[in-house]
């Protein structure tokens, strides 16, 4: 990654994205967005009583995203978004044409248990079986890179800025 992309930082629920995306940010010297920052009042009451959005629900939500990485064009940032399905991050695409992917992927037991621990977030643990069952990887057409996100923090930052920086990114 030789000019400043907008990376979006990219996963099921528990993989670290809101510890990832700020590291990420100030490695790479360029603003971080939450992704969460975006829902509607009525999207996180929806989460937060246990139940799945749906893409209806996620379409604006894709939308604010895509503006705030659009902003960014040419100038470079991070920002968090599950973008789960090839559809959603083809809609963050039109919005943003040279977005990047950082797909953050771990062992599941490690992501429940990362879940169980945080407090204060709306996102139930009970809501990881929809993620996964939602949940389309990268394919090779997409401009991005998966990392593990077992290890410390600092570790799986490192590890996305070396993927990152590779030549073909």
């Amino acid at each position: 990654m030789n000019t400043p992309h907008v990376i979006v930082v990219m996963g099921v629920a528990g993989t670290g994205k809101t510890t990832i995306g700020p590291l990420l940010a100030q490695a790479l010297g360029v603003p971080y967005a939450e992704g969460d920052d975006f829902h509607s009042p009525a999207n996180i009451s929806k989460m937060s009583a246990g139940t799945p959005l749906d893409d209806e629900d996620r379409g604006p939500w894709l939308d604010a995203i895509g503006a705030w990485a659009h902003s960014r064009a040419g100038r470079g940032g991070v920002v968090s978004s599950s973008a789960l399905k090839r559809t959603y991050r083809d809609r963050l695409r039109a919005a943003a044409p040279e977005a990047v992917f950082l797909h953050l992927t771990g062992d599941r037991e490690l992501i429940e248990q990362r879940m169980a621990e945080r407090k204060g977030h709306f996102m139930p643990a009970a809501l990881l079986d929809s993620q996964y069952a939602a949940l389309q990887p990268l394919q090779d057409d997409e401009a991005g890179v998966a990392v593990d996100v077992s290890g410390t923090p600092e570790a799986i930052t490192d590890r996305a800025v070396a993927a990152l920086r590779r030549p073909d990114q």
